[in-house]
């Protein structure tokens, strides 16, 4: 039976989400995913969506209605998979908190903008992350406010060059988590589409999507 994945992409365009959908959506479609894209919030009404394996959300800084948001969350604790990365997941519909807590978290800040960091995994063994060592990376650091229920499989140390108050600060940057039915995958990395493309965030990106999938 074919696998089925529904991507809903929109809001601002500074992440990219047309392109990050037709990146995911070619990854998808190599794993044999029947995929479905929609540009629209209202799709979250459709009963369809029930029947998905996957739904991945890019949809940056925008407002979702409630009843929208009531649907997705329905779908997902009904056994729908959810995943997605940086701000098309993690900081798309500021005002919708069941959304929220679906995600396991919600960015809150990026001291000093495009910045050196590094990438620690902390689960190494986990088939996830097997394989994959720590790495550098430049983009925006996410600083976010995380369910402490979350499976944290990567993080990040903040220095405290840029918001001093917050040095030594572990913050989670790859998780997953259930929520009812449903398995939840996010990670924060992928600023822009071409960082998708890094061997490690790809690969951990597309084994996310996969386990995520019922």
């Amino acid at each position: 039976m074919t696998r089925t994945a529904l991507i809903v992409w929109g809001g601002w365009s500074g992440h990219d989400p047309d392109l990050c959908s037709s990146m995911i959506r070619g990854w998808l479609k190599a794993e044999g995913f029947d995929v479905r894209v929609e540009t629209a919030t209202s799709v979250f009404l459709d009963p369809a969506i029930r029947d998905y394996s996957l739904i991945v959300p890019i949809y940056t800084m925008s407002k979702i209605e409630k009843p929208e948001a009531a649907a997705l969350c329905e779908a997902v604790a009904g056994g729908v998979g959810l995943a997605g990365h940086h701000g098309g997941m993690g900081d798309a519909f500021r005002d919708a908190v069941d959304y929220q807590f679906m995600c396991g978290g919600q960015w809150v800040a990026h001291p000093g903008g495009i910045i050196d960091y590094t990438v620690d995994i902390t689960r190494p063994d986990d088939p996830l992350m097997q394989g994959i060592a720590s790495f550098e990376h430049r983009s925006e650091q996410y600083y976010m406010h995380v369910d402490p229920a979350n499976e944290v499989l990567a993080t990040t140390t903040f220095t405290g060059e840029h918001a001093p108050w917050i040095d030594g600060v572990v913050m989670p940057v790859v998780w997953r988590k259930r929520y009812g039915k449903g398995r939840v995958f996010y990670s924060s990395l992928g600023h822009r589409a071409y960082e998708l493309d890094v061997p490690e965030i790809r690969t951990i990106m597309t084994r996310g999507l996969l386990w995520a999938a019922r």
